[in-house]
């Protein structure tokens, strides 16, 4: 296996961005790696029937600021922020390669059909593009439960 020293961790501020964080977490811990934590902003428009507009840019950047630096890792993992404008899975290729990721961990929304096709996938597209191994997280890891009878030497997964 190839030593892991750089986690791109993508993150779109959901529930599996949140559980793929955990994982980000775990193996820089694990690993001895850095992990950097990466927001696209996507740059939205809302079309009304007075004709498009565009949100506040600054208002949208401040704000995603704001949610990335509330990703805090363990105290013994390095980590950088990067926010950065642009289509999220161009943003995710083009920093990967730029600071030599050797692993991305991102969570996958799981989306099928109609919706998938319409929304697309920024995790699909990655895993396709990525210049580096792609962990796509889709829900939390097993919980270890404690063993209730004494008799049963495994522990008890949820």
């Amino acid at each position: 296996m190839t030593p892991i020293h750089t986690i791109l961790h993508p993150t779109d501020f959901s529930e599996s961005s949140e559980y793929a964080f955990h994982a980000a977490r775990a193996l820089a811990r694990d690993y001895g790696a850095r992990v950097i934590i990466l927001h696209a902003v996507g740059l939205p428009t809302f079309a009304y029937a007075e004709g498009v507009i565009p949100p506040d840019i600054v208002e949208l950047r401040e704000a995603s600021k704001e949610q990335l630096h509330r990703l805090v890792p363990d105290s013994n993992v390095p980590v950088d922020y990067r926010l950065e404008e642009g289509d999220p899975a161009t943003v995710i290729q083009q920093v990967a390669q730029e600071v030599n990721a050797d692993l991305i961990v991102m969570g996958t929304h799981g989306r099928k059909g109609l919706v998938r096709l319409l929304l697309g996938s920024v995790a699909e597209q990655t895993v396709r593009q990525a210049p580096c191994p792609v962990l796509t997280v889709r829900q939390p890891f097993a919980e270890v439960l404690p063993v209730l009878d004494e008799s049963r030497a495994e522990p008890v997964y949820t």
